[in-house]
């Protein structure tokens, strides 16, 4: 069984400056390199064009997201407006209940009033009737006294100025019988009680011409200004539900393009593969049971922890010098190239600050800043750096600090 022993930096993935881009010659043994071949010529023009789409199809990509992200802020605004007339509308909501009932109470009361109107009315109506038919009595009844020769009570009305004048003189009164003055008594009463029911008429009909306009003013009030933010509600609800449909728009333009860009970016790992000599895919893939796969199905050799004095922040996998190196999830390359100990060596940004970093490889098969697929091809096995055998060092990081990779294989 092989042992390994490699002075590793504690922070590679703290710093991008120790990434070296790996060329398509890169390799563990010297000499010059032959000339390219025509076929890698037309691989290589065609990695070249492909990077062009890839950086179209990115540049796509981020406009879609920048878009995205205005039309959600605009749908937050506007359902924040939105809310906001919702409690200005339920406000007037109250109002208009309390208007409401203020109505209630003001049609009762004008109901009554509107009935004391009747009653009143109706009961002038009688007296007027009998005010006429008492001043009818009373002035048959002088008629009477006049033919009885009675000069004195003449002289009294003829004195008189007006008949109200007359009711009240106490000697016309004192000269009549007792009949009479009933017939006076009840005409004056009849006359006082007409005059009190019309000013009390009056009264009421001025009361109920102002609760009219005073309710009809407040409804208007309360209906013009609901109807306004009902209006202003609405348009806000239009608009926002047109942002809504128009981000999910936006938002499948950019899952199609981002599906177009993975495929040229699987399509920019296999010609670069092809032109590093990177194997194609053999040597096996070992599924894990947690979110990584294993980057090779090899002999398990050496397990996270302190040895020797210090930390050893990976596991080791013997494999022959060759084997492919799978990436154990889909991420983008952050170092690929020499560094220290570790030889040959690739880091893979997974997102949500995950990594995974390969050593000791005899060939690199992908550059920093590509995107690779969980399984793909990114490095062949070696003996590069301080390492006593072949095999791979396998490592995962969270947040730059290593971790044991066996919690998430």
């Amino acid at each position: 069984m092989p042992r390994t022993s490699a002075r590793r930096p504690s922070r590679l993935l703290a710093s991008t400056g120790v990434a070296v881009l790996v060329t398509a010659g890169l390799a563990t043994g010297g000499g010059a390199l032959a000339g390219p071949s025509e076929a890698e010529a037309a691989s290589q023009q065609q990695l070249e064009q492909l990077r062009g789409k890839i950086g179209s199809a990115r540049g796509k990509v981020e406009a879609k997201k920048r878009r995205e992200r205005v039309l959600t802020a605009d749908v937050r605004r506007y359902s924040s407006q939105i809310g906001g007339l919702q409690g200005k509308i339920d406000v007037l909501q109250g109002k208009q209940d309390a208007v409401q009932a203020d109505l209630d109470r003001s049609q009762a009361e004008l109901t009554r009033t509107q009935a004391e109107l009747r009653t009143e009315r109706a009961r002038l109506v009688r007296l007027q009737a009998r005010l006429k038919e008492s001043r009818e009595i009373l002035a048959a009844r002088l008629v009477e006294l006049y033919q009885a020769d009675k000069p004195d009570l003449v002289s009294v009305v003829v004195s008189a100025r007006g008949f109200s004048d007359l009711v009240e003189r106490g000697e016309f009164l004192a000269r009549i019988g007792a009949q009479d003055q009933r017939v006076m008594e009840t005409v004056k009463a009849a006359k006082a009680d007409a005059v009190g029911t019309e000013k009390k008429l009056a009264v009421l009909e001025r009361g109920q011409r102002s609760a009219n306009d005073r309710i009809e003013s407040r409804r208007n009030e309360v209906v013009q200004v609901k109807g306004r933010l009902v209006s202003a509600r609405s348009s806000m609800s239009e608009a926002r539900a047109s942002r809504k449909t128009l981000l999910k728009s936006v938002r499948g333009d950019r899952h199609d393009l981002e599906e177009h860009l993975d495929g040229l970016e699987k399509e920019e790992s296999k010609i670069q593969s092809q032109l590093s000599g990177m194997p194609s895919g053999g040597g096996g893939i070992k599924k894990g049971s947690g979110a990584l796969d294993w980057p090779a199905d090899g002999q398990f050799t050496s397990p996270f922890g302190y040895r020797w004095g210090r930390l050893h922040g990976g596991i080791d996998i013997a494999v022959p010098v060759g084997t492919p190196v799978h990436a154990a999830a889909a991420g983008t390359v952050r170092i690929a190239g020499w560094v220290g100990g570790y030889g040959n060596y690739v880091c893979i940004d997974h997102g949500g600050g995950l990594s995974t970093c390969y050593g000791h490889n005899s060939r690199l098969g992908v550059t920093v800043g590509q995107k690779v697929a969980k399984g793909q091809v990114v490095a062949a096995s070696g003996n590069t750096g301080n390492s006593t055998g072949p095999h791979i060092h396998f490592e995962t990081r969270v947040g730059g600090v290593q971790k044991d990779p066996m919690g998430y294989l």
